[in-house]
């Protein structure tokens, strides 16, 4: 059956579609996004204005026509942290129910790593073993780690990137007493999500999945020879760390010129890149590999699952 996924995050809403069918992997058909960034539209009290209410909805509306063309059979639709922590998230999560016609299910940061371990695990398979899993978000970091399908730990802090560049770098370019605000900050609120982790056996592969590390590791990174013709990114901390001071004093503008920096993410990509780092030391990692798979990818290999239980 053709299956889709709608994406409320803090950067985006994104639709990925996908054909499923049990026992196979989803071959994905369609991916139409919609670019947000909806920690600019919070006022003062954390609530979501109007202003980005309303761009919330065209975009849903624009991936619900996307869905009808595409012929999806069924759709799944979530929202994570902007809207789930947003101080009228009750009354968005309405209005945004009331344009799909179905309940919106809104996941815990828990649940997002939980999802995305998932998705990752499946990716990479048993031969990966303990795996380490980094993700970052427009409004959240999540980390989760463990051997099996499930993780043994899942942690979500909120390091966001598009949250860390409008707390500690508003200016363009931030310049570097900023951006070292942000790495006490960062380094601060990891503490003690690296000593619950140090708890755990060492991983045999560390992984990073979205679009912030895949563009991160394009950037700094380098690629591997892979499996059926498929690049494999790695992305070294001491490469990750070199780069930036170099994006700290490019312009956003300037940004998208660089190697892998998509224009959606040329705002927040410093944060970005300062906030992977400070999680790579706190949990004594010194290379990572990119993960195609994240949550959307989770959410429909669960509802995969689902249905084949039903069945």
């Amino acid at each position: 059956m053709r299956l889709g996924v709608l994406d409320i995050g803090s950067n985006t809403v994104h639709l990925l579609v996908a054909d499923a069918r049990p026992g196979g992997r989803p071959l994905a058909t369609t991916s139409e996004k919609s670019v947000l960034r909806l920690m600019r539209y919070l006022d003062d009290r954390g609530a979501i204005t109007d202003a980005g209410v309303t761009a919330i909805l065209r975009a849903v509306r624009k991936a619900k026509r996307v869905a009808a063309q595409e012929g999806v059979a069924e759709l799944v639709a979530t929202a994570t942290s902007a809207v789930r922590e947003a101080r009228n998230g009750p009354e968005v999560i309405a209005r945004i129910e009331d344009v799909i016609g179905q309940p919106l299910q809104v996941l815990g940061g828990a649940d997002e790593a939980r999802l995305t371990f998932l998705a990752v695990r499946r990716w990479f398979g048993w031969s990966a073993g303990r795996i380490l899993l980094f993700d970052i978000g427009g409004g959240s970091l999540e980390i989760a780690g463990g051997s099996e399908e499930l993780p043994q730990a899942a942690e979500s802090v909120p390091l966001g990137a598009g949250r860390m560049t409008i707390g500690f770098l508003p200016k363009d370019p931030p310049g570097e007493r900023a951006l070292e605000r942000l790495r006490e900050h960062a380094a601060e609120v990891l503490r003690p999500v690296a000593k619950r982790f140090a708890k755990l056996p060492r991983p045999d592969h560390v992984v990073g999945s979205s679009k912030t590390i895949r563009s991160l590791a394009r950037l700094a990174g380098h690629r591997r020879p892979g499996w059926s013709e498929m690049e494999r990114w790695m992305l070294p901390r001491e490469s990750l760390a070199s780069w930036i001071p170099v994006l700290a004093r490019i312009p956003a503008t300037a940004r998208q010129e660089l190697p892998g920096i998509t224009a959606d993410r040329t705002f927040q990509i410093t944060a970005g890149a300062v906030v992977l780092h400070e999680a790579m030391a706190s949990l004594g990692v010194e290379e990572l590999e990119v993960s195609p798979w994240a949550l959307r990818e989770g959410v429909m290999l669960r509802r995969i699952e689902e249905l084949e239980i039903r069945g």
